[in-house]
């Protein structure tokens, strides 16, 4: 490997926001990040952080994320939700996207959570392949529903 995977730090979170952004251009919705560099900065090194954030480095570059955050099962108690996890087009094939997702891993189980979870979107086979090649369950008969702030909004004004 020549690169290396450690904790994201908050000088890491503008690098963090533009993977996010390319991430977001190759899932078809590049106008989606509404987040900020502060925003990140914000949630992630707060007192209370609401993420932790992996990041795989190669010269000083920040090439790939794994941010994640725990949430709870009410079937399997303690859980961890893998947000992200991007590695730039470039740099592709080279180990680090497995290598994030095998330290998001490590936490859990050093940590005592009972599941991680996260969506892949139908189209991406290669990162269905890849989950399901690690013994990852592929839930296709399950659907993500959510509720943007502008729906909020209009549901809570109407009810």
């Amino acid at each position: 490997m020549d690169f290396t995977v450690r904790l994201g730090e908050k000088k890491d979170m503008q690098s963090v926001l533009d993977l996010i952004t390319e991430l977001a251009v190759f899932e078809k919705e590049p106008d989606a990040v509404e987040i900020t560099v502060e925003d990140l900065v914000r949630d992630g090194f707060s007192a209370n952080p609401k993420f932790k954030i992996y990041v795989a480095e190669q010269e000083n570059t920040i090439i790939g994320i794994a941010l994640f955050y725990e949430r709870y099962s009410t079937w399997k108690g303690r859980a961890i939700h893998l947000e992200d996890l991007i590695v730039t087009k470039s740099k592709q094939k080279i180990g680090a996207g497995k290598a994030l997702y095998t330290a998001v891993l490590k936490y859990a189980l050093d940590n005592n959570f009972n599941r991680v979870a996260w969506e892949v979107i139908d189209w991406n086979t290669n990162a269905i392949d890849f989950y399901k090649s690690t013994g990852a369950t592929y839930l296709n008969d399950w659907s993500v529903v959510q509720m943007n702030k502008e729906n909020l909004v209009n549901f809570i004004q109407k009810s």
